[in-house]
């Protein structure tokens, strides 16, 4: 069984940028991290600027920083893109975000793929986000009732929910407090299970079968997101032999039984329409839009 879901995105202070692609002779230098290494992700991002008419190599330049699923690398990435001065920075998601809004309060920032982006403390609030930052932010972390109650529907008699998150995450924080939530209407107990990196994944599902929790939800984030790593966790789900959701329609992909979240590809893709404000704030936020995956 698949399912990926509809979601909202609330686009915050759009500004197309497609006219300033024919600026006669301008080479745009676009800041770029926090996703999983060239993959799908990075050519989303592309053909969005591509649509637009920035082709990379001719007009555009993109610095690329990958952090290899290490959350704790983004602050240092942020800062090489800040100290290189490139015109915007695209943050791929909560954390790439936070740590770019840290390394610099003039260049444009861009976010792509963000949880909740006032509960991450990125905005103020959507009607006026306030300095030089703006994106697209999903209502993924809402979305804990709805992901649920399709869990329970796969596996009826669950009582013992499994979440595994990066508490060094803070999308993931805010993902397992909704969950915990959600989980009390639905007669669920909540099983936390913390992994910080790769290491960490055996010894959470060995507490997992040995708590003999009935269900798994696992976080979308850095961390479970790097393609090694989304693998490795989806096989040994499988070899638990445990009904999990997963937080992003790649695990799907990669072998997972079901997902509801929003198309992360797409939200990349929109987000090359998209660039930050100038340092002074700026224009209100505009209504939110639709965007969904196919079930």
């Amino acid at each position: 069984m698949r399912v990926i879901g509809l979601v909202l995105a609330l686009g915050l202070t759009l500004m197309p940028v497609a006219a300033e692609a024919q600026q006669a002779g301008k080479v745009w230098r676009i800041g770029f991290f926090g996703a999983p290494g060239p993959s799908a992700e990075t050519d989303a991002f592309r053909q969005g600027l591509r649509d637009l008419g920035y082709i990379e190599g001719q007009n555009t330049t993109i610095e690329y920083r990958f952090a290899g699923g290490q959350v704790e690398r983004l602050p240092e990435l942020a800062s090489e893109l800040a100290r290189l001065k490139v015109d915007v920075i695209v943050a791929s998601n909560t954390p790439s975000a936070m740590a770019a809004k840290a390394a610099t309060s003039t260049i444009p920032i861009v976010f792509a793929v963000v949880a909740d982006a006032v509960g991450a403390g990125l905005i103020s609030n959507f009607a006026r986000p306030g300095g030089n930052i703006t994106g697209l932010t999903s209502i993924s972390s809402e979305l804990s009732g709805k992901r649920l109650e399709l869990l329970k529907q796969v596996a009826p008699n669950a009582s013992r929910l499994a979440v595994l998150y990066n508490p060094s995450d803070r999308s993931n924080v805010l993902m397992l407090k909704e969950l915990q939530e959600s989980a009390r209407v639905l007669g669920l107990t909540v099983h936390p299970l913390e992994a910080r990196a790769p290491g960490d994944f055996g010894g959470a599902f060995a507490a997992m079968n040995r708590e003999r929790d009935s269900v798994l939800f696992v976080a979308a984030g850095v961390l479970t997101l790097e393609h090694r790593n989304r693998k490795a966790l989806v096989d040994l789900a499988t070899k638990s032999r445990i009904p999990a959701m997963w937080g992003h329609r790649q695990f799907v992909e990669a072998g997972g039984l079901m997902s509801y979240a929003v198309n992360f590809y797409d939200q990349l893709r929109r987000a090359a329409q998209l660039r930050g404000q100038d340092s002074q704030g700026g224009q209100a936020g505009r209504p939110a839009r639709r965007t969904a995956d196919k079930v």
